[in-house]
């Protein structure tokens, strides 16, 4: 079954290892350094630099934009979906499952957007993802308001440490790590 695991930096390594991914998504700020898990491809692996913010950026802060998001959707139309997508942000919570959501629309296009969500919120009670994102995702994938309308719907979730992978199944069928 075609999935997207979304974990925190921290994790990145077991989680790529224990799902067999090959490749990754890293939506991270310019001055946060890592190191790309040996099993993922250097080739289809994608960093996007930016902070998770939802204003304009500032000299210092790198708003998601445009550019990052086609980045984002040129990458999953490329995903050749024979082992789980692995996409991470610091800590899991905001800019990854953003991501995930746009990735499971760009590959899936025909699914419901509402339903999406609502699998989001079953695997990540904690996932709240980033509006701008979302916002950026809904309008270059042409989905008329209905993702940000999904998003607004299953509201905030709960606090948490980030310490919470998850996998968000492209099917109707519920996951859970």
């Amino acid at each position: 079954m075609s999935q997207i695991v979304v974990c925190p930096l921290s994790r990145i390594g077991e989680t790529a290892v224990r799902h067999k991914s090959r490749e990754m998504v890293t939506l991270i700020a310019k001055e946060q350094s890592f190191h790309r898990p040996a099993v993922i491809s250097a080739e289809r692996h994608l960093t996007l630099q930016m902070n998770d913010i939802t204003f304009k950026g500032t000299d210092k802060l790198i708003a998601p934009d445009d550019l990052h998001v086609q980045q984002l959707i040129d990458f999953a139309h490329g995903w050749d979906q024979s082992a789980p997508l692995l996409i991470h942000c610091w800590m899991g919570v905001s800019r990854s499952p953003a991501a995930a959501l746009i990735v499971a629309l760009a590959v899936r296009p025909e699914q419901d957007d509402a339903a999406l969500a609502a699998r989001l919120r079953i695997v990540s009670p904690y996932a709240t993802p980033n509006s701008r994102i979302i916002e950026i995702g809904d309008r270059l994938l042409g989905r008329g308001g209905a993702l940000i309308a999904a998003i607004k719907s299953i509201g905030r979730g709960a606090d948490t440490d980030g310490n919470v992978p998850f996998v968000l199944p492209l099917y109707e069928q519920v996951a859970q790590e």
